[in-house]
């Protein structure tokens, strides 16, 4: 347990993200006032906010009458970024000190990073300038900065084919899966226990479409990404009834991209990849997240590494060629050898995305939920890991297009997107920079209206699919209020 003790409310969240980027495996409690610790404490902070100075001061256990480290800072309140930045720096410098180390983020901790240097870019300045203010500001890597800037760079061309004056993006989400992850906090139910009520989901999510598609009539749908949970545990008629309504309900004459993540190799059949070829879909994912066959087994995943090759060979057979795999790097007991056994099995594949995961543990995941289980494996994530999975994408012929960042995430780096010219997924690009409205149907869904002077508002479906079935036009009612 590590405990940061304010004078006053303000800044709690930055203060709490940093120190656990550190520390992602320590309980870490900040709030106003001294308060009883449940557990042990591995250490004190204090911070106290003045006039026109910010105090801070570390204590280790059976020293707390005298600071291990204590900084003053002269600060303007009225100026809360800088504020901020500089509160974020001392704390930093601070923790560097006290572990031992240095973050590659520096004292980035929000999921979005690249939209530093996109802002700069869209305003004209050069990348030397945003080299040295990302070093000078934030403390972040040189090998992250020019990962970031050369993501930018990318996502900006790629986004001059949206229209977004008139335009938006369509998400459907389906929220069954085989069998839930260990590290899954995403909404999803296994699919055996809806199998019955699968078609009801469907009605309900039927309903939502007619509202979005008569409310955007006019506008040009841009991108739609059917995801979930795993979309292919539909059955391959209600897969063909999906993707009909979405076709008759919507103009698809603006559509860049149709994505369908196919996902979990043990729901992939060859019926289904027939129905997602038959109705023109663009661009599928097939995501083994290891090619180890015994980490398969702790993360709870029921198909194998020869289920995840027949699955690709099957797509490619059926003539699909944007073919997205999902890897996750960082899971229990693997290493960098078993990444770089993963990355020449994926190699030989020869996808045509690659999307590389850091293991976050997320507090809604059984593997967080149920820690004292399996807190003696091993997490392992390095700086020589992350460079191999580059490595290896470049060897593929592939560029980073995306990438972002989660809390808690394995060795505090980042999840990338790396894709073939011509094969990046714009929708991912959208999500994660936040430049187009989206309006996202299903249970879990977040729909985002994105406004002309950048502002962002949202509104949430319910995560339940009993809840969300039986309160369908309260969601539709929600998005009649956003929209």
């Amino acid at each position: 347990m590590i405990t940061v003790q304010l004078n006053r409310a303000d800044f709690e969240y930055d203060i709490h993200s940093l120190v656990k980027a550190f520390f992602p495996s320590e309980d870490v409690s900040v709030g106003v006032g001294e308060r009883e610790a449940e557990g042990e404490i591995s250490f004190h902070i204090v911070t106290n906010y003045f006039t026109d100075s910010i105090e801070i001061m570390f204590f280790v256990p059976g020293e707390k009458q005298k600071p291990e480290q204590k900084r003053v800072m002269e600060v303007d309140f009225s100026d809360r970024k800088e504020t901020k930045n500089r509160l974020k720096q001392a704390y930093y410098q601070m923790l560097c000190e006290y572990a031992k180390k240095s973050l590659p983020w520096g004292t980035l901790t929000g999921i979005r990073p690249t939209k530093i240097p996109m802002a700069f870019l869209e305003e004209g300045r050069k990348k030397d300038f945003i080299r040295n203010y990302m070093k000078e500001t934030y403390f972040a890597s040189d090998e992250k900065i020019d990962l970031s800037i050369e993501v930018a760079e990318r996502e900006l061309h790629l986004l001059q084919k949206l229209d977004y004056e008139n335009g938006y993006s369509l998400y459907i989400g389906i929220p069954f899966c085989p069998s839930t992850c260990l590290y899954c906090s995403f909404t999803s139910y296994p699919i055996r226990m809806w199998e019955e009520r699968t078609d009801h989901y469907l009605d309900a999510l039927e309903k939502e479409m007619d509202y979005a598609a008569e409310h955007f009539c006019g506008q040009h749908l841009n991108t739609v990404y059917i995801g979930g949970g795993t979309p292919t545990t539909l059955n391959p008629r209600q897969l063909e009834r999906l993707i009909e309504k979405i076709k008759k309900s919507f103009d698809l004459s603006h559509c860049l991209e149709f994505t369908v993540e196919a996902g979990r190799p043990d729901s992939i059949t060859r019926e289904k990849l027939q129905v997602l070829r038959e109705q023109g879909i663009s661009r599928i994912s097939i995501n083994p997240q290891t090619m180890k066959e015994e980490t398969l087994k702790i993360i709870g995943r029921r198909h194998t590494v020869e289920d995840t090759v027949e699955s690709f060979y099957l797509a490619r057979e059926l003539g699909f060629d944007n073919i997205n795999m999902d890897l996750i790097v960082g899971l229990p007991g693997e290493t960098k050898d078993d990444a770089a056994s993963t990355m020449e099995a994926v190699f030989k594949l020869n996808p045509d995305n690659l999307t590389v995961h850091s293991l976050a543990l997320k507090r809604a995941a059984r593997l967080k939920m149920n820690w004292e289980t399996y807190q003696n494996l091993t997490f392992e994530n390095t700086n020589e890991t992350i460079a191999l999975t580059a490595e290896y994408a470049k060897r593929m012929h592939m560029t980073p297009y995306y990438l972002y960042r989660q809390k808690n995430m394995a060795g505090n780096f980042e999840n990338v997107g790396y894709a073939k010219a011509g094969k990046e997924g714009i929708y991912n690009i959208l999500i994660m920079e936040e430049k187009q409205t989206i309006a996202a149907l299903g249970a879990g869904s977040i729909s985002k209206r994105v406004y002309p002077d950048g502002r962002i508002e949202r509104c949430e479906n319910v995560k339940d699919v009993a809840q969300y079935i039986g309160r369908i036009g309260e969601m539709i009612d929600r998005k009649r209020k956003l929209f």
